[in-house]
């Protein structure tokens, strides 16, 4: 069953005038797109800069109205102009996770206070309290840090107070967009494996944005492969890496480094 539905879906922006009498132009940023994502699947969106991968997610999220096309979540027709009460239903489907855990947090907020304002925002009901501290110790935090503000974490911890917000009123819907690339490889591999963790027993669908496609090939089962605004090739993550059939796919493969084995 397809959760996510996507049909001619297409981005355009209009550019300024390069001069006073000069003509305005647009751009398209993402080019006309299908794109289904089945329930409880892990999906990751890989590409250069500028490729179009978060212009897409924003359409799929409701954040951004597209220029055509359509998107259905769960069977409903997602009207970005809506007001915000109004796709309170999207937001209860999904939860989002920024690049940067320490910019996506609010520093005068507690963890506590950060981790359960979607409960707030969207009315859920419920003991609030409880679940904001059932959240964190789910995420691998103590309960006591509820209290702490942002600077007294560390990267990892702010990035797992930016998961337990996003999974705390129960998605159905986890969105990355780059959420390890700002971490060091080691808490890259916590954070990675904490992911893997929550989408098992949160059964949650995965939408995951990354140019780092050693994170893709060990968290999702499809890869969609994107270039200037366009989808240049989609399947099941092994077979595509292994098998790539478009050049694009094949230089992104071959951009990526390796470390020589010691000699013998």
């Amino acid at each position: 069953m397809n959760l996510i539905e996507a049909r001619g879906l297409q981005r355009d922006f209009v550019v300024p005038r390069p001069t006073t009498f000069g003509r305005a132009r647009v751009q398209t940023a993402l080019e006309p797109t299908d794109l289904d994502i089945v329930a409880g699947s892990s999906v990751g969106i890989i590409g250069e800069s500028g490729s179009g991968k978060s212009t897409l997610v924003r359409l799929l999220l409701g954040l951004d109205r597209p220029t055509a096309g359509t998107v259905a979540v769960d069977g409903r027709t997602v009207d970005a102009g809506a007001s915000a009460r109004t796709l309170h239903w999207l937001r209860r489907l999904t939860g989002l996770v920024f690049q940067d855990p320490y910019a996506s947090l609010d520093p005068r907020m507690t963890a506590g206070q950060i981790v359960g304002e979607p409960l707030w925002a969207l009315d859920v009901a419920g003991d609030r309290r409880a679940r904001v501290l059932e959240v964190l110790s789910q995420v691998g935090l103590e309960p006591e840090m509820a209290d702490r503000y942002p600077h007294e974490f560390s990267g990892g911890q702010r990035q797992r107070i930016a998961l337990a917000r996003a999974i705390v009123h129960r998605p159905r819907i986890l969105v990355g967009d780059e959420p390890l690339s700002a971490l060091d490889v080691t808490v890259r591999a916590q954070i990675l494996e904490l992911l893997v963790e929550l989408r098992r027993t949160a059964d949650l669908t995965l939408i995951l944005v990354s140019h780092d496609i050693g994170v893709v090939q060990n968290l999702c089962d499809t890869v969609v492969v994107m270039k200037d605004g366009a989808i240049v090739e989609r399947g099941a993550t092994a077979s595509v890496l292994r098998d790539p059939r478009h050049d694009y796919t094949r230089a992104l493969l071959a951009a990526v480094p390796v470390i020589p084995a010691p000699p013998a």
